[in-house]
């Protein structure tokens, strides 16, 4: 039931952002959808366990008012090393409260479902873990209506040894679209 539903979160999270990215109203002033995210790539090419890891964070929300925004957040991560692979997926509400244009608050919830593989022993682990998530950043325009975010944020419900997650910060960079 949980994968069901997963399932549908993102699939309305890809369409909605599909939808606000081919429309004509989208660069007006008067539009108040946003949408953005981050992706990144790493690795440790050349080394004796060599590994890649690719991760996609779209995000889509709405401006309830000009420093007030509420969302959908979705995070894909696959990783493949030498001895181990893992696929997390995650998906949550976030708020953003804006500062001047300069400066912004944040909280999200996720909820993440990962498997997990060693290649070594051939063990398999699934699982699921929530986390909540209260930061800030700073904003830096790009264009009309566009800015990078880069900033932090981090998990309180973090637990060292217990979490699947080797730390509780998590340092972002992003772009968002709409404000």
């Amino acid at each position: 039931m949980k994968k069901l539903l997963l399932l549908s979160i993102i699939s309305i999270g890809f369409s909605g952002n599909a939808q606000i990215g081919t429309s004509k109203t989208l660069g007006s002033a008067d539009s108040n959808w946003t949408f953005g995210g981050s992706a990144g790539l790493g690795g440790s090419f050349g080394s004796n366990n060599g590994g890649t890891s690719i991760y996609v964070s779209p995000r889509i929300g709405y401006k309830l008012t000009e420093s007030l925004e509420a969302g959908i957040v979705s995070d894909l991560t696959w990783t493949n090393a030498k001895y181990f692979s893992s696929n997390t997926i995650g998906v949550g509400p976030f708020m953003n409260y804006y500062i001047a244009r300069n400066f912004y608050l944040s909280g999200m919830f996720q909820e993440y479902f990962f498997n997990q593989k060693n290649k070594v022993t051939n063990e398999k682990y699934s699982g699921d873990e929530a986390a909540l998530y209260f930061g800030g950043g700073y904003l830096q325009r790009i264009g009309d209506r566009a800015y990078m975010q880069i900033g932090g944020m981090y998990n309180v419900l973090y637990k060292e040894g217990e979490s699947v997650f080797g730390s509780g910060f998590v340092p972002s960079i992003g772009v968002v679209f709409g404000l």
